[in-house]
């Protein structure tokens, strides 16, 4: 059954990892899909055709969403696309770690910019084009708010900080039937996990998930699908950890 027929859904960040699984899995449940990117656009593009090759419908927008010109012109370019918009994953994000003795205020910018004020940011732009209907917006936040690893502080507060938003939106926007949620992943096989400097703990990683493996991106794309259907319109306010057990 395709949950999402008719909708139209803004997935930022999403041309690789979890973002371009998330974005393949709203098409594949009938969600027209803008995939956003901001510097790699053959692999955004890539993204796209694999989409229409399977039946759906996507394009590809560039934006980065730390900018506000740019973010407002990525729902202006998405809505000329599609005529509407239902639904806002707010998935991209940077990842870097630092001990605490090389912590600089420009590294703290990095993460808070795009993992903070690009959520916040979107949302605002999200919720002024959602019909009478309401609308979805589910945030990409992290395990590490709850379970921090060294040399994350920057990292895990902004992470820990996506919590706060998804529970303030939902208490703000539900009286206009907008849902706001987050899905806080565990460890998963992505260039993300890759390039963190975190790709050696795998075996630890591993043997802390009940499950017993890293999570993949379909996995968490799974709990996105859900938040963003019909299925989850009296869910809001909610951080679902999607991490096979790994915080438990």
């Amino acid at each position: 059954m395709k949950h999402l027929e008719g909708k139209v859904a803004v997935v930022t960040g999403a041309s690789r990892g979890i973002g371009a699984a998330i974005a393949q899995r709203l098409a594949k449940d009938g969600a027209s899909v803008v995939v956003n990117y901001r510097g790699q656009k053959e692999l955004a593009e890539s993204v796209v055709q694999g989409i229409r090759d399977a039946g759906g419908q996507a394009v590809a927008i560039q934006a980065d969403v730390a900018d506000p010109e740019q973010l407002s012109r990525l729902f202006r370019e998405a809505e000329e696309a599609y005529g509407r918009l239902d639904v806002l994953v707010n998935n991209a994000g940077v990842a870097e770690f630092a001990p605490i003795e090389e912590i600089t205020l420009e590294h703290v910018d990095r993460m808070f910019s795009v993992n903070v004020g690009g959520v916040l940011l979107a949302a605002r732009e999200a919720v002024g084009r959602f019909g009478e209907a309401g609308g979805r917006i589910i945030n990409i936040g992290s395990v590490v708010a709850d379970t921090p690893p060294p040399a994350s502080s920057a990292y895990s507060a902004s992470k820990a900080a996506v919590g706060v938003i998804t529970k303030t939106l939902a208490a703000e926007l539900g009286p206009r039937g907008v849902t706001v949620n987050a899905v806080a992943p565990g460890p998963v096989e992505t260039d993300m996990l890759s390039s963190s400097g975190l790709a050696e703990m795998s075996e630890m990683m591993v043997a802390r998930t009940p499950l017993g493996r890293l999570g993949r991106p379909e996995d968490v794309a799974g709990v996105v699908a859900f938040l963003a259907s019909g299925d989850a319109g009296w869910v809001t306010g909610q951080v679902v950890n999607a991490a096979g057990g790994f915080t438990l």
